[in-house]
């Protein structure tokens, strides 16, 4: 029997709780490739504004999800029409947007469909969003429900966007974690909840380090009972 060395994690859980830098921290330190499900329904809110469509048109939304307009890079980076929005789809309109996108069934299987053809192939890959662990990547050997309060997401939220050089409100920031999460939590196609063989982390209290250094234990935990 060959041995695992490298098996696929999936990261749910709430807008703002921290998935994508810890995901991106712990893809370094163990070598595998992280994938954020987040920045192709941004890509995908920005590209529609770009083509001057509603995010609230459905039927015209559909009709902007050409092929290969989006692809990711090892680095991270994440490309719209070979243009390297990575930093333009963190603004917090596009976040609404996507979120307003992604109740719509078309978009989200465009999304499965993108990165299914990419996992599938192999293992070593991190990916974490809000449908990850039971729609995108349902064979993940590891599953997490990552968490934090809604007043504790928006000040991290807050302050990744003061480094990205937007200002914004705290009472407003907290405002659109509060709509996100109900968005979310509410909508028709696979609203956000918690698969019962997913691990949850309440990061609340905790500092980036201790959460990278949990979840690195799990995965070490999972691939020492599949070799079992």
């Amino acid at each position: 029997m060959t041995k695992i060395t490298k098996i696929n994690i999936a990261i749910d859980g709430p807008c703002g709780a921290g998935k994508s830098t810890v995901s991106q921290e712990v893809a370094r330190r163990l070598g595998y490739t992280f994938i954020n499900s987040g920045s192709v329904y941004r890509a995908l809110a920005l590209n529609a504004k770009l083509l001057g469509v509603d995010w609230n048109n459905e039927e015209e939304i559909n009709k902007t999800l050409e092929k290969d307009i989006i692809t990711l890079d090892e680095r991270e980076n994440i490309f719209l029409r070979e243009k390297n929005v990575s930093v333009e789809i963190r603004e917090d309109s596009i976040s609404y947007g996507s979120s307003t996108i992604a109740t719509y069934k078309k978009v989200r299987q465009y999304v499965v469909n993108l990165i299914q053809n990419i996992t599938k192939k192999g293992k070593g890959y991190i990916m974490d969003g809000r449908d990850t662990t039971f729609k995108i990547m349902p064979y993940a050997e590891l599953k997490i429900f990552l968490t934090a309060t809604p007043e504790e997401r928006a000040m991290r939220r807050l302050n990744q966007n003061i480094a990205l050089g937007f200002n914004m409100d705290y009472n407003k920031v907290l405002e659109e974690v509060k709509l996100r999460d109900y968005q979310d939590m509410n909508r028709e196609v696979d609203p956000l909840h918690k698969v019962k063989e997913a691990k949850e982390i309440d990061c609340t209290n905790m500092g980036f380090e201790a959460v990278v250094v949990e979840i690195i234990e799990l995965v070490k935990k999972t691939i020492e009972k599949l070799n079992k």
